[in-house]
């Protein structure tokens, strides 16, 4: 730890505790909602800290935080139920890097200081996972329009969103694997909501079924090189991923904290919970694997400041996208049988993250993908590059 993350960490803890955390009930017992006056002050917070452009250049009118001060305010943000740290849209580094003029200014700068959002239309019925060989939307330059055609589904934020990043493939003959990203405005003829399923979770952020019919965009709102759209994804993927991991660090430890003061308050049989060795072992277990997991977490971080290899470093975020996930689910898992009847209670934190956490090891890449991922790393690369 640095003093300049030892500084973001207290000042994004101070944040979660004193403006986000007492707002979880109610959003629990309200659909997810908080009064939009609520939301809104948390937004303006998040933009005066400057947490939408935080790994922007200074010049891009960000902070320039390393990812390791990325993912110390992440882990911090991770710490709130109830998606209430997704007060902020991100724009992620990758995005400076290959955004033109022109979506920086439509787009980038919006992102920044608040005047839109963003949502990824990535994943669809048959793809899940299997981003790179069964997506079926499509894409065809006709004229000086490109037309979208498919199906997205569980496009996370679309309720609260102005504009998609959508991934499709090129349709225009031998390009017709390429995968290209576009920046689809949510405005557009075309674009149909199929769905709002329900989730086992309590989010206002919605994980819609949209459909795209025909939808007609400029060339300028492509992202870069046809052939390059998969390159951006996995970029976005691997950011993704590495901010799961610290959000389940953070989460983790809340649990363990607040099931520790339960277990110290709580008597059972004339003697306090906590010194039941079956109560410790619980505890002990969670504090050693987050332990573990944030040292973990913190060296790729490094990695990813030293710009290591990118194909050793997309192994890595999935070893600790799949480790966190994992981790946390136990530790909540924990923290519900500690708190024994008040933990199946949704007004207690260890119900909701016991809900919440569940989709870690889902989204972004299922736990059996970062597997996958890692093993054909390990023949390619060698385990010296992994470890």
């Amino acid at each position: 730890m640095t003093p300049k993350a030892l500084e973001w960490q207290k000042k994004i803890r101070q944040f979660v505790d004193v403006e986000l955390i007492p707002w979880e009930v109610h959003a629990e017992m309200n659909n997810g909602n908080i009064p939009s006056e609520i939301e809104k002050k948390h937004q303006e917070l998040a933009i005066k800290f400057g947490l939408p452009g935080m790994g922007i250049s200074k010049n891009g009118g960000g902070l320039n935080l390393s990812m390791f001060d990325q993912m110390i305010i992440w882990e911090q943000l991770g710490r709130v139920t109830n998606a209430l740290c997704w007060c902020f849209s991100e724009a992620q580094d990758w995005m400076e890097e290959v955004f033109s003029d022109y979506q920086k200014k439509e787009y980038l700068k919006p992102l920044m200081n608040g005047t839109k959002k963003e949502c990824y239309a990535i994943t669809e019925k048959g793809s899940g996972s299997d981003v790179n060989g069964s997506i079926q939307s499509t894409a065809e330059l006709v004229g000086d329009q490109y037309i979208i055609n498919g199906e997205k589904w569980y496009v996370t934020s679309a309720n609260k969103a102005d504009f998609f990043f959508l991934q499709a493939k090129i349709q225009n003959g031998n390009n017709d694997q390429n995968h290209a990203l576009f920046i689809v405005d949510k405005e557009n003829e075309g674009i149909e909501l199929i769905d709002t399923p329900s989730f086992s979770h309590t989010f206002s952020h919605h994980h819609s079924i949209y459909r795209f019919n025909n939808v007609k965009i400029p060339i300028r709102n492509i992202i870069g090189k046809e052939e390059d759209g998969m390159s951006y994804t996995q970029a976005w993927f691997r950011h993704e991923r590495l901010g799961i991991a610290a959000r389940c660090c953070g989460a983790a430890e809340r649990l363990i904290s607040e099931a520790t003061k339960f277990a110290k308050e709580r008597e059972s049989g004339g003697s306090k919970i906590k010194d039941y060795q079956l109560i410790q072992s619980m505890l002990a277990d969670s504090v050693t694997e987050l332990a573990a997991t944030r040292l973990l977490l913190y060296e790729i971080c490094k990695d990813h400041d030293n710009k290591q290899d990118v194909k050793i470093l997309h192994a890595k975020c999935s070893m600790i996208k799949l480790y966190a996930s994992e981790m946390a689910n136990r530790v909540a898992d924990r923290a519900v049988q500690i708190f024994g009847g008040r933990g199946y209670m949704r007004e207690n934190v260890a119900e909701r993250f016991f809900r919440e956490l569940r989709a870690d090891r889902i989204w972004e890449g299922t736990s059996e993908i970062q597997r996958i991922i890692i093993a054909n790393s390990l023949y390619k690369r060698g385990l010296e590059n992994l470890i």
